[in-house]
This record gives C-alpha cells, sequence and structure tokens, in this order.
C-alpha cells in the first residue's frame, strides 16, 4: 500500500514532519496548532481563538487529503490548562457537526511552542 505525504497549500509545512500523510483509505493529520500560513502564533493567550486556527489548519489538512470533518474518527487533543476543556470542545462541536470522534484529551504542562495553549491530531478513515 502507497504512503503518500502532503504538503499543504496555504500552510507552513515543516522540515521535520510532514502534516498529512494517507496510506490506502486512512488518514493521519499531525498536531495541528494556531499557526498561520507563515508559523505566526495566532491569538495569542486567546484560547478560542487558537482553537478556531487549529480546526481551521485541520479543515485544510483534511481536504487535501480527499477527508473531512465526518471522516474524522479519532482525535487527540492537548490543552495546557484543564480550564481550557470546555472552550476547546464548544468550537470542535461546531466543526464536527454531530458527527464526534472518538476523543483523548490530555491536559500537559506545555507544546512544542510557550505560546500554545492547544493542539489537535486526527485519524480519519476515507470511503
Amino acid at each position: 500500500m502507497p504512503i503518500e505525504r502532503l504538503k499543504i497549500d496555504g500552510m507552513q509545512n515543516a522540515p521535520t514532519f510532514s502534516q498529512v500523510v494517507r496510506s490506502g483509505n486512512l488518514v493521519f493529520v499531525a498536531g495541528q496548532t494556531a499557526t498561520d500560513a507563515a508559523g505566526n502564533v495566532v491569538a495569542k493567550g486567546d484560547i478560542t481563538g487558537q482553537t478556531e486556527q487549529v480546526m481551521q489548519n485541520m479543515q485544510r489538512c483534511l481536504t487535501a487529503a480527499g477527508a473531512d470533518f465526518s471522516k474524522v474518527v479519532k482525535t487527540t487533543v492537548y490543552i495546557t490548562d484543564a480550564r481550557y476543556r470546555e472552550a476547546v470542545g464548544a468550537v470542535r462541536n461546531k466543526y464536527f457537526a454531530g458527527n464526534l470522534p472518538a476523543s483523548t484529551l490530555v491536559v500537559c504542562a506545555g507544546l512544542a511552542q510557550p505560546e500554545y495553549l492547544v493542539e489537535i491530531e486526527a485519524i480519519a478513515v476515507l470511503d
């Protein structure tokens, strides 16, 4: 089964990992953070704004792989403060529109950059 590593238009493509990997009918989306196409952190200090950016980045990744949020079967959500849980959940639920995936929530001491408050990764299954 071939493995395809996708570069995503409108997103920073890191030299150390692939944003999206597709193998057969499986799509793996790397942890998305609140960064714009130039790699700048968006909505510093604002968990709702950062989660919106994360989900927009996730949408770009899924679209590039031929998927959408209805195809996501698993997410892992990392937050730096347990108090962010409700705000992150509210934004996520708008994008999943009732098609909720299995999900794991991890509260951690920090993410790759100190400004990041949330990071979300996903697995999707194509028809």
